[in-house]
C-alpha cells in the first residue's frame, strides 16, 4: 500500500480541518481532569467528634465531660472515635472507662455542608472506606485500559470517543444519586472504565486524523493541557458548592456540552481503510480538503490499497503472534520492560499521592488544589520543551530527581513557613506531572515495533496499580504530615537513579525487533552477542519484510 502520509499529503500540516481537530479532541479532556481529582473535596474528612449520650448537652462544657481529647498533628481536639462511659446511679456522671461512638459522629460544616465521609459515617473502624472509593476508581481504569483498545479497533475510533463520554457522563449523575457507598463505588468503577476509555481514544483519534508534525505538540500541549485545565476547574466550582451530590452533578452537566462534536469530529481514515471502508475514508479527506480550501485529486485511495492493507493485516497476523512473554525473551527486553513497570508504578503513585493530599497541607484546600492544576500546566509546558532539546535519559531523571528532593527537602522545613512549604510540593509535582506525560512517549521509543503495544499496555497497567496505592498514601497526611512525602520523594530519587540505566533514544533508529533492543547503559552491562533463536528471529523477520512502523502510529494506538 501507498504511504498513508504521502497520499493525504496535499491537505498540509496545520489547516483549519487540522485547527479544529486539535482543539475540540484537546478540550474533551477537560472533563477527565476532574472526574478522579473531585474526590479530593466529596471524600474530605470534615472536623468530627463523638455524639455526646442522648441526655447530655452540646455545649462546650459538657462536651469536654463527656468526650477524651487527643492530639492530631500538635493540637488538641476532642476525640474522633471515643467518648467517656457514662455512669450509672450513685457513680460519677463520667467515669474513666471509654467507648466507641455508640450514638454517631458530628461533623463541622464549616467547609463542607456534606461529602461522602459525613453523609455514610466514613470514620474511625470504617475510616479505610474514603480511600478505597478512590482505589475502585482505579480498579476501574484497570479494566478500562484492557478493553478500550481492543474494543476501539474492531468498532471504530469515533463510537467509543463518544459512547465512554455519554458513560461516564450518566454514571457520574448516578453517582451523585447514590443511597449507600457500595452503590457509590460501583458507579465510580463505571466512571474509571469509561474515563480511560474516553482519554485513550481521543488520543488515538488525535494521532491518527493529525499530520505526523503535530502528534508531539498535541499529546502533550493538547490534550494533557486541557486535562490540567479541567483539573484547574474543580476548585473552582468546589468553593461555590459545598455539598457533594450537587458538586457531582454541577461538574458532570458539562458533559452535554459535548453532545454536537458528534457533527464535527470523523472518523479515523486510517482505520476505515483498514476496514475496506474505501469510500467513507476518502470522503472524511475530500472534506477535509474542502475545509482547508486545497483541492483533492480525482482519485484519492484505490480499491488496491485497501485490499492490499487488509491482506497484509491478515498476512502479519498469520506469520507471527507475539504474546506478553515476548517482553521477557531476552536479557535486553526483559531488563527495560522491568525497569518501565517500576518507573510508571512509582511516577503514577507519586503524581496522584500528591494530587489527593492537598487537603492534609496547610493553607486553603481550594487555593492549594488550583496552585496543584497550574503547576501540572507548567509540567506538561516543561514536557514539550524535554521532548524537543533534551535527551531522553537524563530528561526523566531530573524530572524524578527534582521531585524527589523538593519532597524530602519538606522534612526540614517548619510547618510555619507555609510559602516556602507550598513552593517545594508544588515543585515536586510540577516535575512528577512531566514525567507522567514523558513516559509515554519516551516508553514508545525503548519498544521494538513487535511488541511495542504489548510494551506500553503492560507498564500502563502497572501505573494503573501505582495509582490504585496513592489514595492510602495520602491518607497516612491525614495521621502525619510528613510522611507521605518522605515515601514519596524516596522512591521517586530512586527511581530517577534506576532511569539513568535506560539507553537514549532520542534521534535513534526505533527498534523493529526484539533482537534490536539495546543494552543498559550504565555498571559495565554490555550488548550481548546475538544467540542462536536472536539471530535466526532477526533472518526471519528480513525474510518476510516487515517494515518498522512509523512511531507516532504506534504511540496513539498503545497507550
Amino acid at each position: 500500500m501507498r504511504d498513508y502520509e504521502e497520499i493525504v499529503s496535499f491537505l498540509g500540516e496545520w489547516g483549519p480541518f487540522q485547527k479544529t481537530i486539535f482543539f475540540l479532541l484537546s478540550a474533551s479532556s477537560i472533563p477527565n481532569g476532574y472526574v478522579a481529582m473531585v474526590m479530593v473535596f466529596i471524600a474530605d474528612v470534615p472536623s468530627h467528634h463523638c455524639k455526646p449520650p442522648l441526655n447530655v448537652s452540646s455545649a462546650v462544657s459538657e462536651l469536654n465531660h463527656s468526650i477524651p481529647t487527643e492530639e492530631v498533628k500538635g493540637e488538641l481536639i476532642l476525640s474522633q472515635c471515643t467518648r467517656y462511659k457514662k455512669g450509672n446511679g450513685l457513680a460519677p456522671e463520667f467515669g474513666n472507662e471509654t467507648e466507641g461512638c455508640l450514638d454517631g459522629w458530628e461533623f463541622s460544616t464549616e467547609r463542607y455542608t456534606s461529602t461522602i465521609v459525613s453523609e455514610w459515617n466514613l470514620v474511625c473502624e470504617d475510616a479505610w472506606k474514603a480511600p478505597f472509593s478512590t482505589t475502585v476508581f482505579f480498579f476501574g481504569v484497570l479494566i478500562g485500559s484492557f478493553l478500550s483498545g481492543q474494543i476501539s479497533d474492531r468498532y471504530g475510533r469515533k463510537i467509543i470517543f463518544f459512547a465512554t463520554m455519554a458513560l461516564q457522563t450518566i454514571a457520574s449523575l448516578l453517582q451523585a444519586a447514590s443511597n449507600s457507598w457500595e452503590l457509590f463505588c460501583v458507579f465510580y468503577f463505571i466512571v474509571g472504565m469509561a474515563y480511560i476509555g474516553n482519554y485513550s481514544s481521543a488520543f488515538i483519534l488525535g494521532s491518527e486524523l493529525l499530520s505526523k508534525s503535530v502528534r508531539i505538540p498535541f499529546a502533550t500541549v493538547g490534550i494533557s493541557m486541557c486535562y490540567a485545565v479541567g483539573y484547574a476547574c474543580l476548585p473552582f466550582f468546589a468553593y461555590f458548592i459545598r455539598g457533594w451530590r450537587m458538586l457531582l452533578v454541577a461538574m458532570t452537566l458539562s458533559g452535554f456540552l459535548y453532545i454536537p462534536l458528534w457533527w464535527c469530529i470523523p472518523e479515523s481514515p486510517r482505520w476505515l481503510l483498514s476496514q475496506g471502508r474505501l469510500v467513507e475514508a476518502e470522503a472524511i479527506i475530500r472534506a477535509a480538503a474542502c475545509k482547508n480550501r486545497v483541492t483533492a485529486p480525482d482519485v484519492i485511495f484505490r480499491q488496491e490499497d485497501c485490499t492490499e492493507l487488509m491482506k497484509k493485516n491478515d498476512n502479519q497476523k498469520s506469520e507471527r503472534i507475539y504474546t506478553w512473554l515476548d517482553l521477557f525473551k531476552t536479557a535486553n527486553i526483559r531488563n527495560i520492560t522491568i525497569i518501565q513497570i517500576i518507573i510508571w508504578a512509582v511516577i503514577s503513585m507519586t503524581y496522584f499521592g500528591l494530587s489527593f493530599n492537598t487537603p492534609n497541607m496547610n493553607g486553603d484546600p481550594y487555593l492549594n488544589c488550583l496552585i496543584s492544576a497550574a503547576t501540572e500546566i507548567v509540567g506538561y509546558g516543561a514536557t514539550w520543551l524535554f521532548l524537543c532539546y533534551m535527551s531522553r535519559r537524563f530528561s526523566l531523571t531530573f524530572m524524578l530527581l527534582l521531585c524527589g528532593v523538593t519532597l524530602l527537602l519538606l522534612k526540614f522545613i517548619p510547618d510555619e513557613l507555609n510559602i516556602l512549604v507550598l513552593t517545594l510540593v508544588m515543585t515536586g509535582k510540577a516535575g512528577i506531572s512531566a514525567a507522567f506525560c514523558f513516559v509515554y512517549m519516551y516508553g514508545a521509543e525503548l519498544f521494538p515495533t513487535v511488541v511495542r503495544s504489548m510494551g506500553i499496555g503492560a507498564t500502563s497497567m502497572a501505573s494503573r496499580i501505582g495509582s490504585t496505592v496513592s489514595p492510602y498514601v495520602a491518607h497516612i497526611g491525614k495521621y502525619n504530615k510528613i510522611i507521605p512525602y518522605i515515601l514519596m520523594g524516596g522512591i521517586s530519587i530512586v527511581t530517577g537513579i534506576l532511569s539513568l540505566l535506560l539507553p537514549e533514544t532520542k534521534g535513534k533508529e526505533l527498534p523493529e525487533h526484539i533482537s534490536q533492543v539495546k543494552p543498559l547503559r550504565c555498571f559495565g552491562i554490555k550488548q550481548r552477542p546475538l544467540t542462536g533463536d536472536m539471530r535466526k528471529e532477526r533472518e526471519e523477520n528480513t525474510r518476510l519484510g516487515n517494515g518498522a512502523e512509523k512511531f507516532q502510529e504506534d504511540t496513539a494506538q498503545s497507550v
